[in-house]
């Protein structure tokens, strides 16, 4: 959720500065890359904690009681977009070091984004910057999906057909190589946001505000062929509202289907709901799982772990201080 924040400034700033284009160039100021993410956090940040936190995530039907992953992971920077692979052992997310620097110097500090970490027994590991732009360019990626040798993400940076474009990479020898821009389709013609897919790598579930939907972003799925994808179905409701569906999570075999919504019921914030196909293709009516500034699911392939963002915010809700991955059992 912050990222897209993120992106908004910076898309501003590389308008107003590049003459009205909204895409970033290659600059000759080189990112201070040499920086770990402890170092990039102002000295005198405050780790929030759940003792501290006003609006706390709360949670129903069965969940564990939601606690936050401990340090390497959580900082007091912002941790965001947490992405779990199917093996459960690796652990991507966004990282900034700080919600008030402007955006457009986050841009040029060599730590904001896409950073990943390993599971060692029952902690993680210390987290590695992902770097998927050449030395020198610009570039602002986030919101990763991984399956298999192929990362999707979204990204901010010269090339674009739109602010925010879906791009790949590919895994070679451990490290992610060959990104390209993954195409007319699924920017322009299908306008493909936040996605996930299916462990079978057929079926394919993102957000968008593409025309057709029910009111503010809206959850649509698309099929595998030959051609790439097929035209995305409105998921209609009582998944969509006429409010934001959007960042979803679909379970390996398709038939699990968890998303953030700003359709609350009583609670401040977003929250994460969750849907199941029915015999007949579609879903369920919809259960409020995780409530109160809660977003971006990700779970264990067996689906009885929940990661998510969470964030902080002031008790008057003016302030976002920062995030942090948060972690429940489910049933």
């Amino acid at each position: 959720m912050k990222f897209v924040l993120i992106l908004s400034t910076i898309i501003l700033f590389v308008t107003l500065t590049c003459g009205g284009t909204t895409s970033i160039v290659t600059s000759n100021v080189t990112p201070t890359n040499a920086r770990s993410r402890m170092e990039s956090i102002p000295a005198g940040a405050h780790k929030m904690t759940p003792a501290e936190d006003p609006w706390p995530p709360v949670v129903a039907n069965g969940l564990s009681k939601p606690q936050p992953l401990p340090f390497p992971i959580n900082t007091a920077g912002a941790e965001d977009s947490p992405f779990l692979t199917l093996d459960g052992q690796t652990l991507y997310f966004f990282f900034a070091p700080d919600l008030n620097i402007p955006a457009q110097k986050q841009l040029l500090d060599g730590v904001t984004g896409i950073w990943m970490s390993q599971r060692v027994s029952d902690n993680w590991s210390e987290p590695q910057r992902v770097h998927l732009e050449k030395p020198g360019e610009l570039a602002l990626d986030g919101c990763e999906f991984i399956l298999g040798n192929m990362m999707w993400f979204c990204s901010v940076r010269s090339g674009n057909s739109r602010d925010v474009d879906l791009y790949q990479a590919f895994l070679e020898n451990g490290v992610w190589k060959n990104w390209q821009n993954a195409g007319k389709q699924i920017n322009v013609d299908y306008q493909v946001g936040e996605m996930h897919i299916t462990a079978d790598g057929q079926t394919m579930v993102f957000g968008s505000k593409r025309a057709g939907g029910l009111g503010g972003y809206d959850l649509w799925m698309s099929t595998k062929t030959d051609n790439g994808w097929s035209q995305p179905v409105n998921l209609g409701a009582p998944v969509n509202t006429s409010g934001d569906e959007n960042r979803p999570y679909l379970s390996p075999d398709g038939q699990t289907l968890w998303y953030d919504s700003t359709s609350k019921k009583g609670f401040p914030g977003p929250a994460i709901f969750r849907s199941f196909r029915q015999a007949d293709g579609t879903w369920s009516q919809p259960e409020e799982m995780v409530s109160q500034f809660a977003g971006e699911p990700t779970l264990s392939a067996d689906g009885h772990t929940l990661y998510f963002v969470h964030h902080y915010f002031s008790a008057d809700m003016k302030q976002m201080i920062e995030a942090d991955i948060y972690v429940t059992t489910v049933p």
